[in-house]
């Protein structure tokens, strides 16, 4: 017991005195888990969110640190940041786990913008990097493909990333744009949710749900293009490293940084 070990044991027992979510949560978690938290997240609603999502997604000390240092809690669990209609277009013990996933913006620090890079330049980048963008869509995505083809009406055609969230039980269609947001982009997003829906949905699967991402939106903009539309979609931006701030980029460890680390910090637990 060292004098730091001592003071965080001081500074835990202030800060959960009485407090059941000590035993139904922090229990569960390491000590040294518990001190990141302790560090790092002040506001106690902010600190049991990344506390609880640690359990559910059995993060190691190292995913802890990288998703509080990427504002997770900001990006995922504020709804005053989201764009969608999920909860007027699916049922209401659906859409909560639709828009609780949601995120805005999605960041993929593990890819670098180059000049005029296409969409489907990043598109590939994404998919070959895969336990990457994994991580940073959350736990229940599953890959299906990328350009997955669909033939109807005798035409073709494609979407951009196709996954299946198992804890939803829903497919998920992500298209992506190198450019603003536009209205048009909703129509297309609502066409291919149908098509989904009508040629590989089964029975026992929940509705499809879509996630257009966007280099940027405007929040007004996007939520009258969705106010009419009858399939739900969320509207979020996403980020890639060299649109991060330089002391932010700086600051990160990357994913691979974090993969190799991985495994030694789990046993030194």
């Amino acid at each position: 017991m060292s004098a730091r070990n001592l003071r965080y044991m001081q500074k835990f027992a202030k800060e959960y005195r009485n407090d059941e979510f000590l035993q139904e949560v922090l229990a569960k978690l390491s000590w040294n888990h518990n001190q990141i938290l302790l560090d790092k997240i002040k506001d106690k609603k902010e600190r049991v969110w990344y506390a609880t999502k640690s359990i559910e997604n059995g993060w190691s000390t190292t995913v802890l640190s990288h998703q509080i240092s990427l504002k997770l809690y900001d990006r995922q669990a504020l709804p005053e940041n989201k764009t969608e209609n999920y909860s007027k277009t699916l049922p209401t013990d659906i859409s909560d786990k639709a828009r609780e996933m949601l995120k805005d913006p999605y960041i993929f620090d593990f890819l670098t913008e180059k000049e005029d890079m296409k969409e489907v330049e990043i598109e590939k980048e994404l998919t070959s990097n895969i336990t990457k963008l994994l991580l940073e869509l959350g736990n229940g995505f599953a890959f299906i493909g990328r350009q997955y083809h669909l033939e109807i009406g005798n035409k073709d055609y494609y979407l951009d990333l196709l996954f299946y969230n198992l804890k939803v039980k829903s497919y998920v269609v992500i298209e992506l744009k190198t450019t603003e947001f536009r209205p048009e982009y909703a129509g297309q997003l609502n066409f291919y949710l149908s098509a989904v829906d009508e040629c590989i949905k089964e029975e026992n699967d929940n509705p499809t749900f879509g996630i257009l991402l966007c280099k940027e939106k405007d929040k007004i903009t996007a939520e009258l293009a969705l106010k009419d539309i009858n399939k739900p979609i969320g509207v979020s931006e996403y980020k890639l490293l060299s649109d991060l701030p330089e002391y932010l980029q700086n600051a990160l460890p990357s994913i691979s940084d974090i993969e190799k680390r991985l495994e030694r910090f789990d046993y030194e637990e």
